[in-house]
């Protein structure tokens, strides 16, 4: 059952899209759109589900007017000559519009030809402009589309991550999938047993040396720790009374957030593994970052707070982190409560629950911050004081972001009423590029281990990859095989 689920969870590039989209203009159904099969690696163009070609296409529909309609043969019977025999007789409402805002540009002294969309125009060139001026090329469309069947669409949970060993975890509903992003294969993981529990969370070691273990947090409030490689569940791990949404780790330290508010510190090398409990949160604590240094932890929650805790809180009780595994047991203060840790810092300026999350990696102590749809913000913080450095409404709820590793650009998800990934210039704030494509809300976002690929999980069941971010500098003067095997045809730099 999981793998049928799988079938269409493969890749589809943008140049067998038109393939596929006229294979069903001219064919009414296909036997491969309704019928489970084994997975054969890559899909060939027909058996891309219609559902989602359907929903891809919808928005080019044809406004020619119909050949039988009796305004369609009084025009044509008129002539050919003039401007009549160009009016579309089903879009009187449009061309008032048009035919106003011509008007209007005329009696302010505009010329005859002035349209509603020059100020359009206008944002294009600027964008343009800022584009050419980042000094590489950034392609609006994605390079590969993957149907995700059954992504659970919940602003509060964290479905994606991208291992340092080049391997792509997505779960959907009960199941996590592996997507080898050198090969294109895909491995089933794991299907969890209870009808009523479902994956919430998902996150990779991001050490290289143990890039191969994967946490996973369930509905049924337990974390699962798992050995990709030899697909065999290592243990699982306790301390929350509610579906656990947010994950990060630090080493060997695991964070855990659910939906009970608080945050649980696990030694996953211990067998008693609670080491301390975060509290600070009221609601449900849906987005958790630690910082590249280890030092400080960021998080979000559904009532609106961002809260920063230093990893020496909870250390304090097990002698720094270096001793033993057992909180308590060897250098801990008889005064150290492992179960009641504030946060140093506790921020309200977000007005919705606070998801997105990404430290900077070229500015120490730098934190990006969205908000969700009551909010539409992103901002910027000095994590050492807590001021707000900056603040960008940018017209719709922020579901992630992600900072370039080698330019100084942060890409941002949004949800309605664009459902787009909207790439800065930082500190500018300057728009380079939008990215659009998805029809449902953009929830997830990861980057590739050299931080050039960019892939988007959408409410809409896709996952889209795109070339945000580009190749490292070192690779684009090179000679190197860059990610191009899978986002898009391989290139050899």
């Amino acid at each position: 059952r999981g793998m049928s689920r799988m079938l269409s969870f493969q890749g589809t590039r943008r140049d067998d899209v038109g393939l596929v989209a006229r294979a069903i203009s001219s064919s009414s159904s296909s036997s491969d759109e309704h019928n489970g099969g084994p997975s054969t690696g890559v899909l060939t163009p027909l058996s891309t589900p219609k559902r989602r070609l359907a929903r891809q296409t919808s928005g080019s529909r044809c406004l020619s007017p119909h050949h039988n309609s009796p305004h369609f043969r009084r025009q044509t019977s008129a002539g050919s000559n003039g401007a009549a025999a160009a009016i579309d007789p089903f879009s009187h409402d449009q061309l008032h519009v048009l035919h106003r805002a011509a008007s209007n540009s005329s009696a302010h002294g505009g010329s005859s030809n002035g349209t509603p969309f020059d100020s359009l125009s206008q944002a294009e060139n600027r964008l343009r402009s800022v584009t050419k001026s980042i000094g590489r090329r950034i392609p609006k469309t994605p390079s590969r589309i993957l149907d995700a069947p059954e992504l659970v669409d919940d602003y509060y949970l964290n479905l994606v991550s991208w291992s340092e060993s080049n391997v792509l975890a997505v779960a959907l509903g009960q199941c996590v999938y592996l997507w080898e992003a050198e090969t294109g294969n895909i491995k089933h993981l794991l299907t969890l047993r209870e009808e009523t529990d479902f994956v919430t969370s998902v996150s990779w070691v991001r050490d290289k040396g143990n890039s191969h273990y994967i946490a996973v947090g369930t509905n049924h409030n337990v974390v699962q720790l798992w050995d990709a490689e030899a697909e065999r569940r290592l243990r699982s791990l306790d301390g929350h009374s509610a579906r656990v949404g947010a994950l990060s780790w630090n080493q060997h330290w695991l964070s855990s957030g659910g939906r009970d508010s608080l945050i649980v510190q696990h030694d996953v090398r211990s067998r008693n593994h609670v080491v301390s409990t975060y509290v600070g949160h009221q609601q449900e604590v849906c987005g958790l970052k630690w910082n590249d240094e280890g030092s400080t932890l960021a998080s979000g929650g559904n009532e609106n707070l961002l809260c920063l805790w230093d990893a020496s809180m909870s250390r304090r009780g097990t002698n720094g982190g270096t001793g033993g595994y057992n909180s308590g047991q060897r250098g801990g203060s008889a005064n150290f409560d492992s179960s009641n840790i504030g946060p140093r810092l506790a921020l309200t300026q977000h007005k919705a629950a606070v998801k997105a999350l990404a430290w900077c990696p070229f500015h120490r102590g730098l934190l990006a911050s969205g908000g969700g749809t009551a909010d539409r913000t992103i901002k910027f913080w000095n994590t050492n004081s807590g001021a707000v450095l900056n603040s960008i409404d940018t017209g719709s709820q922020v579901c992630s972001l992600l900072w370039s590793k080698h330019q100084r650009e942060i890409c941002s998800s949004h949800g309605f009423s664009e459902n787009q990934l909207i790439l800065w210039k930082y500190p500018t704030m300057t728009k380079i590029q939008e990215f659009k494509g998805h029809t449902a809300r953009v929830l997830h976002m990861d980057q590739s281990p050299d931080g050039g690929c960019v892939v988007s999980a959408a409410a809409d069941e896709t996952l889209r990859f795109w070339d945000v971010f580009g190749s490292p500098p070192n690779e684009r003067k090179g000679n190197n095989l860059t990610m191009g095997n899978f986002c898009g045809s391989p290139m050899i730099r």
